[in-house]
């Protein structure tokens, strides 16, 4: 509720600042520039931008700074693509060449597709946007009675359901495990973290319901209407939802992960890029660079194709684009870019970046990463994607990228990005370093923990003697439903436990706590991510298992 307050009272200060405002110019006969008159001086100002060969230099330069295989950039400008190129390799070993035309998992950009496809629902009145979610999700069912009465098609777009950011995320990431029926019913199980519609809080699994929600309206799947209706009528021939369509197409990047200091090829949230995703509506679509600026330009032409016809209405693309959920706004973007607000919009982030609109969203997948970001005054929309999990890969091109049109600044941003970057993980490391052969010693039995738990959401775990011997100090994690979560448990304190993944790519192990009964035996444990760098995908948090078997004591 404090963020809530607070933000109405800077709402309502704002607001008052301009009214006294208003009214000193009227009083006073005031010549003050427009508002107008001010956007067209700064267009007159607006900058060249980087040359295409400027662009080659600090691509390659990330590339070889975040040791990324491959790299696809795309601009858009006044309606003409002035740049689309691809760099590097679609896989690290292999020959194969990435270009404009090279598949991406584009991630969380793609929810924007999911905001628009409900938009033209709206546009030809099937839906409005407060329409219920239970009025076509029947199934559909929070924690809470009375939010799930009264949830919206809008709230599963807005990030403001109340559940903490990445809940339930464990049940497709890093690996798909549940089907979306399974997701939507398990949904229920999640305890918000706060009030509805109270705080921001980021949410993949609100747009899955949404792409259900799509689906039912239609009367189609959300990837068949996706393609149907919004990639054939862009022309955007190089993009797919519907990813069985992918079986015989090559041009795809592959994702790599840091292993070593090198990259190395890691795995998908499917078996294969032309499987079915689950996550589909929240990020699960694969585009190309040179298709996704078609996408762009759509919407830098208010919504209309190139041949002039109206494809997503203006009023809708300003529901798209207004500003529905306030974000709080991060100290260093206050202090690189002067940004005052940032809020959500409809699939689409949106702040101040000096002095102009600035309409963005990221996205990451493992081994993958993606920025898709638009300056509607200058008409210019930035692409970039790709296939190293680096995280800041994207940003070292997309900021020089976007600052290039707007002020002379000269930051070396790849510097200073991965700078930032390995001091952050250098300060995580410091907290987080535990030997293998810890000087605790566990009193009594270990083997009182070993047992079957349950979690309502993310199901059985399997804790266990590793090789049933008696004498060792370790335990072995097992979920029933995921391969990814297998490892070995070691004490750290009385009933705290370590839980050291298998799989060391994953960079998200985990304290394991036991809650004790009055018998002093073990009835259930929570679990919570060891590093404050672990993404917040990976839920451990969420997390509640009870013991199965505790007659069996």
């Amino acid at each position: 509720m404090r963020k809530t307050i607070q933000a109405t009272v800077v709402s309502l200060s704002l607001l008052a600042a301009f009214t006294i405002a208003a009214a000193s110019d009227l009083a006073t006969g005031d010549t003050k520039t427009s508002a107008a008159e001010t956007r067209a001086t700064r267009t007159k100002q607006e900058k060249p931008g980087l040359s295409s060969e400027q662009i080659d230099q600090l691509v390659t330069r990330v590339m070889v700074t975040f040791n990324v295989p491959g790299v696809a950039v795309g601009i858009v400008k006044d309606g003409k693509i002035v740049h689309a190129k691809g760099y590097g390799v679609l896989e690290v070993g292999k020959k194969d060449k990435v270009n404009a035309q090279t598949l991406f998992g584009i991630a969380s950009t793609g929810k924007a597709f999911t905001a628009a496809a409900l938009a033209l629902l709206v546009d030809a009145g099937k839906i409005t946007w407060h329409s219920k979610v239970i009025d076509h999700i029947p199934t559909f069912q929070l924690y809470d009675p009375w939010v799930t009465r009264e949830f919206t098609v809008k709230d599963l777009l807005i990030h403001n359901s109340g559940l903490g950011p990445g809940a339930g995320d464990l049940m497709f990431w890093p690996t798909s495990n549940f089907s979306r029926e399974e997701i939507i019913a398990n949904m229920k199980y999640l305890k918000p973290a706060d009030s509805f519609r109270s705080a921001y809080a980021y949410n993949n699994l609100m747009y899955i319901v949404a792409g259900e929600v799509i689906a039912a309206v239609s009367g189609i799947s959300y990837e068949n209407f996706i393609d149907q209706y919004i990639l054939q009528p862009l022309a955007m021939n190089h993009c797919a939802a519907n990813r069985s369509h992918l079986k015989k197409h090559n041009n795809v990047a592959e994702p790599h992960l840091i292993k070593n200091g090198a990259p190395v090829k890691t795995a998908r949230l499917e078996a294969t890029v032309y499987d079915r995703s689950v996550t589909a509506a929240a990020g699960g679509i694969q585009c190309s660079i040179q298709s996704i600026l078609k996408w762009h330009a759509m919407f830098l032409n208010k919504g209309r194709l190139p041949n002039g016809d109206q494809f997503l209405s203006e009023q809708q693309q300003e529901t798209i684009m207004t500003p529905h959920t306030l974000v709080p706004v991060k100290k260093t973007r206050r202090e690189w870019f002067g940004t005052n607000f940032s809020t959500y919009g409809l699939g689409w982030s949106l702040e101040d970046f000096h002095g102009y609109k600035l309409a963005y969203h990221f996205g990451g997948l493992t081994g993958m990463t993606s920025a898709n970001a638009m300056i509607p005054e200058l008409k210019l929309g930035v692409a970039i994607y790709t296939n190293q999990q680096a995280g800041n890969d994207k940003t070292a091109i997309l900021y020089p990228i976007l600052e290039a049109y707007i002020t002379d600044d000269n930051t070396d941003w790849p510097q200073k990005l991965y700078t930032m970057q390995q001091k952050e993980i250098a300060e995580a490391a410091e907290t987080t370093v535990f030997s293998d052969q810890p000087d605790y010693k566990l009193i009594g039995s270990i083997e009182r923990y070993a047992d079957t738990y349950k979690d309502p959401w993310f199901g059985k775990v399997v804790i266990s003697l590793p090789n049933n011997r008696k004498a060792s100090q370790e335990l072995s994690f097992k979920s029933d439903r995921s391969t990814v979560w297998q490892g070995k448990m070691v004490p750290l304190a009385s009933d705290l436990f370590v839980v050291r993944w298998n799989d060391r790519a994953l960079n998200a192990d985990a304290y394991v706590k036991f809650s004790i009964d009055f018998a002093g035996r073990p009835k259930g444990f929570t679990m919570k991510a060891v590093s404050p760098l672990t993404d917040f995908s990976f839920d451990f948090h969420d997390l509640n298992f009870t013991r199965l078997n505790r007659v069996r004591q």
